[in-house]
């Protein structure tokens, strides 16, 4: 039976929530979203018809809260809720309390959630559907491992010599990369149990875990799956996420360039029958390990739109939201999308403020600049699904992600070039991103031979320190003195022409003092005011010709190549600091701080002071004061994000201070602990 849909309460955030946002406005249903206070300047909150504040909660549980939903859902007269990914999404008690207070919910059956939310549960369904499994173990309470196929309890290492290693512990609750710790020691197993319990606990509510092996090298393979009230199911082909980092997808493609025709029309008709075990509605997606030979096996079924859904969207030319809404609203699925077809080749990757180069740290803060452009032409287009625009804060209590980058084009080699083009043209100043991660593997060349599996980022080297080089940062740091100079030149005087032909030989110099992103400190000399200006880098000089400048541009040529430099110069900073320069180049990027010469006492912090990477709180403390340690030692265990993060001990020593306590919060920068290096005390 057809249903109403007049208004929609969005219960998530970020860009999903502008995705769904955009998706009831193009179907003429009006919206509605629920914040938290970190979230009230978001851009989802302003593009929403209506918001509701949820408030009397900490900012990490806000958009947990289902009985503040509803009840926000009542006082905007909304009469669905979309729950977007992550948060409820895939709760089946919030889902069935939707449909109890007389709203549609855009998903599944609360019955269907239920199913597949019990990992171990959902690989008994699906064994008994004919759906390929691996065998496992559920780790009991006791620490006991329990058959899954049913059977007597067993120590771990029993568990661990029948599943044979590596082996990997799976949150039952949850996906997402949370929770799972991959063994390939068992010696190793009673800690990556724990942690994984910790992390499942922190971020589904739910300690379970099971266990089994890890297969590797594979490749992650998935089938997005869409049913309605009509007897249709669809399988809407596959996409390949095998690149992950902490088992977290970070690039995603449809199709497959490892998936044939045969494996094709498998996976489908597999995912097909996992979805009608369940009596599935709304669009869900089924995945799967696959091994080199081409041998699947059900992983677990995401009972919600997935991350990755626009490249789905892209080589179908179909809808999600749309088709979402269509299903909610008691309607069949349109003939486009139970005939669908591939076109093209369609690669998405996700833009995180996190730092690969340390372990892909989050990282927290304000976005002074953020511009991706979206190119569109015969030859592809590029879409981007961002969370925030330019002044956007990334908060230290959400997931990192910030933005979907899209490029779909008619071939593997065409999307991937106008991907990896689009990151690098982008202009990204304030917070540190993986993007240099993501055009470093789409430039790649196992990459592009489609040689991904999910190993990937563990053997293809430099990946994750792929950034700009030494000499990029110097010439950087020469641009923005040069742009430095013109943003201060008195009130009145002409900025942007420098003369044509201008070039540097002269003596008498100003210095300024530029620290770059890996540490290096840069000194710059110049003189810019006479009829032949100076310049020195560290001491050496510069051949170059400045053909332009201004303080926001500056165009010049060194080693006979011509180029424009975009520069932002910014003027808040820290103690020590008088600000930074941005600096954009067809060469790369650089984020200068430029020095203050006459820092205030005390502001390095104390010797031998290990310092919190991001705000987070203090879930374990693993050493005490006194306590000898040796370099690479776990000494904390941070929680930013709902991710673990071990803090360890960067050289041998004692153990002089701890700062903090368990359950503490800390912010950026906080000292937790104090080392010091006379073992002799």
């Amino acid at each position: 039976m057809a249903r109403q849909l007049t208004k929609v309460l969005v219960a998530n955030r970020g860009e999903i929530a502008r995705r769904v946002i955009r998706g009831a406005r193009s179907a003429g249903i009006a919206t509605a979203v629920v914040y938290s206070d970190a979230d009230a300047d978001a851009l989802f909150v302003a593009e929403a018809d209506e918001a509701v504040r949820l408030s009397g909660t900490a900012p990490a549980e806000t958009y947990l809260r289902g009985d503040l939903i509803l009840d926000a859902a009542a006082r905007v007269g909304a009469d669905a809720i979309h729950p977007g990914y992550g948060f409820l999404s895939e709760n089946a008690q919030f889902a069935a309390d939707v449909v109890a207070a007389g709203l549609i919910f855009i998903g599944p059956p609360a019955s269907a959630i239920s199913a597949m939310g019990d990992k171990v549960t959902a690989k008994r369904m699906m064994a008994a559907a004919g759906v390929p499994v691996l065998a496992g173990f559920t780790i009991g309470e006791d620490g006991r491992a329990v058959p899954e196929g049913g059977g007597d309890a067993v120590d771990i290492g029993t568990a661990l010599a029948a599943v044979g290693l590596p082996a990997i512990v799976k949150a039952s609750a949850g996906g997402g990369g949370r929770g799972m710790r991959i063994i390939a020691d068992p010696a190793e197993a009673d800690e990556a149990i724990a942690s994984a319990q910790r992390e499942a606990a922190s971020a589904f509510g739910n300690p379970m875990v099971f266990l089994e092996r890890y297969l590797s090298p594979s490749r992650h393979i998935e089938i997005q799956v869409i049913a309605d009230d009509h007897g249709n199911t669809v399988a809407l082909f596959e996409r390949e996420c095998s690149i992950q980092r902490r088992h977290q997808k970070i690039v995603e493609e449809a199709p497959s360039p490892f998936v044939s025709a045969d494996l094709r029309e498998q996976l489908c008709t597999a995912a097909v029958a996992a979805a009608r075990a369940v009596d599935y509605r709304g669009a869900g997606t089924v995945e799967f390990i696959v091994g080199a030979d081409g041998t699947a096996a059900f992983l677990e079924m995401n009972t919600r739109l997935q991350v990755e859904h626009p490249v789905t969207e892209a080589i179908t030319g179909l809808d999600l939201v749309a088709l979402q809404l269509i299903v909610a609203a008691g309607d069949p699925l349109p003939v486009s999308a139970r005939q669908a077809g591939v076109n093209g080749h369609a690669i998405e990757v996700r833009l995180c403020a996190e730092d690969p180069a340390a372990g892909f740290l989050p990282v927290s803060g304000t976005f002074e600049l953020f511009e991706i452009a979206s190119p569109a032409g015969p030859n592809g287009y590029v879409r981007v699904d961002s969370a925030l625009a330019t002044g956007g804060t990334v908060s230290p209590y959400y997931d990192s992600m910030i933005a979907k980058v899209i490029a779909h084009a008619p071939t593997r080699s065409g999307a991937a070039a106008l991907l990896a083009d689009t990151l690098s043209r982008a202009r990204l100043h304030g917070v540190t991103t993986n993007r240099d991660l993501l055009v470093a593997i789409l430039r790649s060349p196992q990459f592009l031979a489609a040689d991904t599996t999910t190993d990937f980022l563990d053997r293809v080297s430099g990946l994750t320190t792929a950034t700009t080089g030494a000499d990029v940062h110097r010439l950087h740091a020469a641009v923005a003195a040069i742009a430095r100079h013109y943003v201060q030149r008195p009130a009145g005087t002409v900025q942007p022409a420098v003369p044509r032909g201008w070039r540097n030989n002269r003596a008498t110099l100003e210095a300024v003092s530029f620290k770059a992103e890996d540490g290096e400190s840069i000194a710059v000399a110049h003189d810019l005011t006479g009829a032949e200006p100076a310049m020195l880098i560290d001491g050496a000089p510069l051949p170059l010709v400045v053909h332009a400048a201004s303080g926001t541009e500056v165009e010049l040529s060194t080693g006979g190549v011509r180029r424009r430099y975009l520069v932002q110069l910014t003027q808040l900073a820290d103690a020590g600091s008088l600000g930074t320069a941005c600096v954009d180049s067809p060469l790369g990027h650089s984020t200068l701080t430029v020095l203050d010469p006459l820092p205030a006492p005390g502001s390095s912090g104390p010797a031998g002071g290990l310092t919190a990477p991001m705000p987070g709180a203090v879930v374990r403390i693993l050493v005490a004061v006194g306590d000898t340690v040796e370099s690479g030692q776990p000494l904390l265990v941070l929680e930013a994000m709902k991710m673990e993060h071990t803090i360890r001990s960067p050289e041998d020593g004692v153990v002089a201070a701890i700062n903090v306590t368990e359950g503490e919060q800390v912010p950026i920068g906080a000292v937790l602990a104090e080392l010091s290096t006379d073992t002799q005390q």
